[in-house]
């Protein structure tokens, strides 16, 4: 046992290290172990698929957003032409009550005997009136205003005592409008120029 002892202090000396103990080797310092090397070959050719990937995760993504752009312009709209088609549904229904309106003011305008009849006609005419004042509908009167074309129809002629020139003289039917939207015209007769 002395002797083996000996013999390992002398191979120590010598730089040898004992039979029994095992040796590790340094990996050099430019070597890549072979799986490493196959990894980053791997990871090289993936590389095009990633950027390919990125590429199109883009487009789809820039899709998507004119898409849902194009989908909010589209229920704005949706949303104006509807409000439109309201409004002009409401205008169509209130141009045909004006001849029933015109009925109604006649027929208040005539003598009668009967109040009660004459006294429901008014009633009838007031809510009609109401109802036209809610919705923003206002009467064209311009008696004595110069002629405008937008919104009277001169169907007649006045003579030069009537009033100054070019003005309207007398209504001969109300017009109406709703708000800026002309819902008919007045029918005037109209000082010559």
């Amino acid at each position: 046992m002395e002797d083996d002892m000996k013999k390992k202090f002398k191979d120590s000396e010598n730089g040898k290290k004992p039979e029994n103990e095992q040796r590790e080797e340094a990996p050099e310092e430019n070597a890549v172990p072979e799986e490493a090397a196959e990894e980053t070959e791997s990871v090289l050719d993936l590389k095009p698929l990633l950027e390919a990937s990125r590429q199109k995760a883009e487009e789809y993504l820039n899709l998507a957003q004119r898409v849902q752009a194009d989908f909010d312009n589209f229920r704005k709209r949706n949303q104006s032409v509807r409000a439109d088609a309201y409004e002009e549904g409401g205008r169509d229904v209130i141009a045909s009550l004006l001849p029933v309106i015109d009925n109604l003011e006649r027929a208040v305008g005539i003598e009668t005997t009967d109040d009660k009849l004459h006294t429901g006609v008014e009633m009838v005419l007031k809510q009609l009136n109401d109802l036209m004042e809610k919705r923003g509908v206002t009467v064209i009167d311009r008696q004595g205003e110069p002629f405008d074309p937008n919104l009277e129809n001169a169907v007649m002629q006045g003579t030069p005592e009537d009033g100054e020139k070019g003005t309207v003289c007398q209504v001969l039917q109300k017009g109406y409008k709703m708000g800026n939207y002309v819902l008919r015209t007045a029918m005037v007769k109209v000082v010559p120029e």
